[in-house]
């Protein structure tokens, strides 16, 4: 991909690694996200309503006895056991991490009247959010209540060596993806969506949290699109979309499910099917039209 060089300013973060601090924290935290993809993965029942791009893999990778709850927040300047922030985007993955987001800020301010930025957060192995708990295993992650995107770039290598998608495209998803989950928030889709569920059944609201992020990819798409570097070029290049679309068929719920030795249950999908995936990624990236990517609206 061709990207522009971001300068981070404020709105990346370079966390560290955390120490202790995850115990229980009730249903306020993060922990109804990864087991048994109950009610809780929904955000119905959190304070936080966080939203996992990976949290069916971190279900089967973590299995229900850890413990991973935590209501509280991070110190924005330190670690939980007092050590200074790092220096964000000093990695060659943090860099290109800074690159895509910087990127999808000029395409989003551009689209959207009045845009905020979300932040950027980097941690290494865990470290907290303002959804509670940030572990490596969970996969990068949307909070709405600090309105940040938490990434521990090991990710990346976990992308290319476990699900077999390896490729900048496919690492640059993986970013904007995240970043269409704030537009999400922004835009007063996400509550919309969690009051749905308060109202929900189980089933139901998984099918709407699947609408949630299909929308997500369709905004991936949109942003892959529209995005030109400084000379005004696409920063798309050749075997780009191929690669996203790896991605997008590595990370289905399906796909995963039997990946980890289970019959896919559709009634407990929560991201989509692989073909879901790459099918609105897909349609985001051929229009460029965020209009098109309303998945509430659509028979999946």
């Amino acid at each position: 991909m061709r990207l522009d060089d971001y300068d981070p300013g404020d709105d990346i973060r370079d966390l560290g690694r955390g120490g202790g601090g995850f115990g229980g924290g009730g249903g306020g935290g993060m922990g109804g996200l990864l087991f048994g993809l109950l009610p809780m993965l929904l955000g119905r029942k959190m304070g936080c309503g966080t939203i996992l791009l990976i949290g069916v893999v971190a279900f089967f990778l973590l299995g229900p006895g850890s413990n991973m709850l935590s209501s509280g927040t991070a110190d924005p300047m330190a670690d939980s056991r007092g050590a200074p922030q790092g220096v964000a985007c000093d990695t060659a993955a943090e860099k290109f991490a800074c690159n895509v987001f910087g990127s999808t800020h000029q395409v989003w301010g551009s689209l959207i009247t009045g845009y905020r930025k979300p932040t950027l957060n980097f941690f290494t192995d865990q470290n907290r959010s303002g959804c509670g708990a940030a572990q490596s295993a969970m996969g990068p992650f949307y909070c709405p209540a600090d309105q940040g995107v938490y990434l521990d770039t090991q990710f990346f290598n976990e992308l290319a060596n476990r699900f077999g998608a390896a490729g900048d495209a496919a690492q640059a998803y993986v970013v904007a993806h995240e970043v269409g989950h704030h537009i999400q928030t922004i835009t007063g889709i996400s509550d919309q969506v969690r009051r749905a569920q308060q109202r929900a059944s189980q089933a139901e609201g998984n099918a709407l949290q699947v609408r949630m992020e299909l929308q997500a990819d369709c905004y991936a798409g949109v942003w892959a699109n529209r995005a030109r570097n400084k000379d005004g070029q696409t920063v798309m290049e050749p075997g780009d979309m191929e690669e996203a679309m790896r991605a997008a068929n590595a990370i289905g719920d399906d796909t995963l499910m039997r990946s980890a030795g289970q019959r896919p249950v559709p009634e407990s999908f929560t991201h989509g099917t692989s073909e879901q995936r790459m099918t609105w990624l897909r349609r985001g990236l051929q229009t460029g039209d965020p209009r098109q990517c309303d998945t509430f609206d659509a028979s999946l």
